[in-house]
């Protein structure tokens, strides 16, 4: 079929966003006309011609961007089709969107859990989105924002209210920002700078969180209602459940060696003032409306008390706002509160107001005071403001407090290794390496021993090596800024790699070191959790056995005790990281996603024996090889007893902008986080376990995949083939990202990072490392053990955990394509490696899509009609795209090996490709 067919097809099918796709790539086409860019108008994609352009065009850096982008509107339609699609259905039936709050209070009553037992959950529910700077978004941040208003101006559209000549303004101002983009480069040209990558981050905590988390707490109280619960059990906002906000970009120094500790430090900076911008807001909004006339004689006692507190300990300053507002007291009280504030008022931030007396030294404070005023309000007979307007408030402090979000500290277990080496070599007084801690029998011993006294080994640092003065300046950055403001701007120190519980208490060591260890209980205990990050196959089957060691050791219990009573918990939590990227590249889909859930099962049961509640932090990113997937299906995958209420999950690159980029979307992603992981945790509680049929069938299934998939990248040839075949090269000399595409700089498949691994794959549309070894594995089983497979069968239709990995195993399979794998295949110079492992790939490929059919019967045309339509509407477009690609590639590595002058002009049309298909597929790594 023509792209015009098939577009006629896709719109008649699905409606609605395929029509605002007209009418946008219409508007680029007249952008290209009036910016003199004729020669590709004919090959905009859908609305024109459907014949291949000439090499020159083809390969002609206006014509990948023109693609690039009418790509992007692609993706920008359908977000806003799937939102008006969601409210629709809503409008009709509240329930009937899964994943939200009030499909999943449908689902908890049918199962029998009560109104109470769910208002018993609710309030010890805490989810945590970690945003990372992992480099997988392609496009520059000035790009993110003009699609952010682009969006906009299509959803203003939609409007009937308009008049013709306010939606002609409306089309207008859509060409502008598509006039703009088109003369923006979309790709950066050098490694974006760590500051700017803060800033992309700050932008959703600071202008998109806020507001979601208001209208989050509306879409609660309204599924509340519409199941027929009592509305009065759920006035107080301190009975909702928690959310808080993570951040890596300037803390994650794991293999970066640009995150110093003067980055650490500016970040913290940073997020604090973009907090206090916040609450600023939020108490200027608060006092206009408090503006209600009456006076201090109206008012209780405990409130005028305090009120006369506040004049007070503010002195002069006090003074005037009390006069300016004696008639609006209540007016007064909050710009009091705002005056309280350790910033300027009259400026965005003035540090020297930090350590003033007669400041607030911590958001409880302000929530304290808050909470006075609230009750007078009730008491004066207007509890709705109360309610609403000061639980706002309330609300918007406990989620981001004075910090905005907690900044995780991640390092290399190596490279802790080393830094003590080089600490001990540097306290005694020889060279470290000398006698290697690591290859001492004794280490732990030296640990157990060092252990039990709160001494540092140096009082001065510059004269050890880089690592060891890293770590430590760190950790003192960190020690400086918890114990001058508060230990919640803090999260964790998450130890990458870790292979044993040395490398864990090493970090205690290191915390002594800076001052965040104290004497708790005549015992040495470390301030902040030190959490372990699982990632590869091996690391996750010992994990059991590395976290009852760990847990064992009596400095460990002493700081939880410590921790538990400084954060107020209501027991003792232990954080575990599990790692979903590594896990994949070390051992394929089947065994990632069995002994990720395996692991997490044995975890959870550790920590009951030792009286530890373990708190699992995902590490997943954006592509199924990454973890990623329906979000609300993968929380039902997880292991009975393991989702207690708490959730933490890292969001990278690119996912950070498809979830959060608009309110409406944001706060849909976010529910589904909430509502999910509360309405789990409830059955989690008060249901007993469920089948149990899975574990012995899914693990013999992890293991030949493995088997299967360990097969193929330990082929002697696969290495050339990998690198000739797949643009791992273009990728390795990206900008899309501060931190390097390796740990060390080594050339292997082990030192390179999941991500450039699986974004190569993906490039090419192999896609290997999410299906690789699946059929094999799948026919072996059916061959075999015919018992086995009959209850496999079964399984994939109502199990949770194998649904959602069968279907996400038949997502990648959709995204892969055979035809354009030859084309690819075809850059290998070597015929024998070229035909051999190709053979190989595509015989399990056709096998993988044989088996998948078996197990899931019915078509994904039927099962996911938007998915498949949606391939569908891209395919032909893309293979322009791919043709481009692979004959700049063929061009770029002869210019590179020959040192011809336009090797750098093929690299920049090359990375244009690279965010071209990425922007297609939706996905980078």
């Amino acid at each position: 079929m023509t792209m015009k067919t098939v577009f006629t097809e896709v719109r008649n099918a699905l409606g609605r966003p395929y029509e605002d796709l007209d009418f946008l790539l219409t508007c680029f086409r007249e952008v290209l006309e009036e910016s003199d860019k004729q020669a590709i108008v004919p090959y905009i994609p859908w609305i024109s011609s459907d014949e291949q352009p000439p090499e020159e065009v083809l390969l002609s850096n206006d014509y990948i961007h023109m693609l690039s982008m009418s790509f992007q509107l692609v993706n920008l339609v359908e977000v806003n089709g799937a939102v008006q699609s969601r409210r629709a259905r809503e409008d009709r039936d509240m329930s009937s969107v899964n994943g939200l709050w009030s499909a999943n209070f449908k689902l908890l009553k049918e199962k029998g859990v009560t109104e109470d037992q769910i208002l018993e959950v609710l309030p010890n529910v805490l989810v945590e989105p970690v945003l990372t700077a992992h480099p997988t978004e392609a496009k520059r941040t000035v790009v993110l924002q003009e699609y952010r208003r682009l969006y906009l101006l299509l959803v203003r559209r939609e409007n009937k209210m308009y008049t013709h000549i306010e939606r002609e303004d409306i089309r207008d101002e859509i060409k502008q920002i598509l006039h703009r983009l088109w003369n923006i480069d979309e790709i950066y040209i050098e490694k974006p700078r760590l500051e700017s990558e803060l800033d992309n981050i700050l932008h959703y905590f600071t202008n998109v969180f806020p507001d979601v988390v208001v209208f989050l707490d509306k879409r609660l109280r309204q599924a509340w209602r519409e199941s027929g619960f009592d509305v009065a059990k759920l006035n107080d906002t301190d009975l909702f459940p928690g959310l808080s906000f993570g951040n890596w970009v300037g803390g994650d120094r794991d293999g970066h060696p640009l995150v110093t500790p003067k980055i650490t430090r500016m970040t913290l900076n940073k997020l604090r003032i973009h907090a206090f911008v916040i609450v600023k807001k939020e108490l200027l909004t608060l006092a206009q409306k408090l503006s209600i006339y009456i006076s201090l004689h109206g008012a209780g006692e405990d409130f005028a008390s305090r009120l006369g507190q506040l004049v007070s300990e503010l002195g002069t300053s006090g003074d005037e706002v009390l006069k300016e507002n004696q008639n609006e007291i209540f007016k007064a009280y909050v710009m009091l509160l705002l005056h309280k504030l350790p910033i300027d008022v009259t400026q965005e931030y003035n540090m020297a107001l930090e350590d003033a007396e007669n400041r607030y030294r911590s958001s409880e404070q302000l929530v304290a005071d808050l909470d006075i005023l609230s009750q007078e309000l009730e008491s004066f007979g207007i509890p709705e403001i109360a309610h609403v307007d000061v639980g706002r408030c309330k609300r918007l402090l406990n989620v981001f407090g004075f910090h905005l979000a907690q900044l995780d500290i991640r390092q290399n277990s190596q490279f802790h290794e080393k830094a003590l080496e080089q600490l001990v070599a540097a306290s005694l007084g020889v060279d470290a390496g000398a006698d290697s801690l690591a290859e001492q029998k004794d280490k732990r011993q030296f640990l157990d021993a060092e252990l039990k006294m709160n001494r540092p080994f140096l009082l001065e640092h510059s004269g050890t090596g880089n690592e060891a003065r890293n770590v430590v300046e760190t950790l003192q950055v960190v020690k400086n800024h918890i114990s001058r403001y508060s230990s919640r701007s803090i999260g964790k120190l998450i130890i990458s790699m870790t292979r044993n519980a040395e490398d864990l208490l090493t970090v205690y060591l290191f915390m002594r070191e800076a001052g965040l260890t104290i004497e708790y209980n005549n015992a040495l205990a470390a301030k902040l959790p030190v959490v372990p990050l699982f990632e590869t196959i091996g690391d996750l089957k010992a994990s059991p056995q590395i976290l009852d060691d760990y847990l064992s050791h009596p400095v460990v219990k002493n700081s939880l005790e410590l921790q538990r009573e400084r954060t107020k918990a209501n027991a003792l939590y232990q954080d575990v990281m599990v790692g979903y990227s590594d896990s994949n590249k070390d051992g394929g889909i089947l065994a990632s996603s069995w002994f990720l859930n395996e692991a997490q099962r044995h975890l959870t049961e550790v920590g009951k024996k030792h009286g530890v509640v373990v708190r699992f932090f995902h590490g997943k990113g954006g592509s199924i090889s990454r973890g990623s997937g329906p979000l609300h299906w993968f929380i039902k995958t997880l292991p009975y007893g393991s989702i207690n209420g708490q959730f933490r999950v890292t969001e990278q690159g690119e996912t950070i902008e498809r979830k959060y980029a608009n309110l409406v979307n944001a706060a849909y992603n976010l529910e589904l986080m909430l509502a999910s992981v509360t309405a789990q945790t409830a059955l989690h509680k008060f249901l007993p376990s469920g089948n149990g049929d899975v574990a012995g069938l899914f693990r013999k299934l992890g293991e030949r995949g493995q088997y299967y998939y360990h097969e193929l990248i330990s082929d002697p040839d696969f290495i050339q083939f990998f690198s000739q075949a797949t643009p791992i090269d273009v990728i390795e000399s990206s900008k899309i990202g501060s931190r390097p595409a390796r740990r060390t700089g080594k050339r292997s498949i082990e030192d390179l990072r999941a991500i450039p691994w699986v974004f190569s794959w993906a490039q090419s549309r192999f896609n290997i490392t999410s299906w690789y070894g699946v059929g094999s594995t799948l026919k072996e089983m059916q061959t075999n053990d015919k018992e086995e497979y009959a209850k496999l069968c079964q399984l994939v239709k109502y199990d949770p955990f194998v649904r959602y990995v069968m279907t996400n195993l038949d997502s990648s399979l959709a995204s892969t394509d055979e035809r354009i794998m030859a084309k690819y295949a075809a850059l290998v110079e070597d015929v024998d490696v070229r035909e051999r492992m190709m053979a190989k790939m595509v015989a399990e490929f056709e096998l993988t899509q044989n088996m998948l059919s078996d197990l899931l019967k019915i078509p994904i045309h039927e099962r996911r009609k938007n998915h498949y339509y949606s391939t569908m509407l891209r395919a032909e477009a893309l293979a322009h795209l791919h043709d481009a690609q692979i004959e700049l590639l063929s061009k770029w590595r002869t210019a590179k090996k020959d040192n011809l002058p336009d090797e750098d002009q093929y690299l920049f049309a090359l990375l244009q490709c690279v965010n071209a298909i990425a922007n297609a597929l939706g996905t980078t790594g």
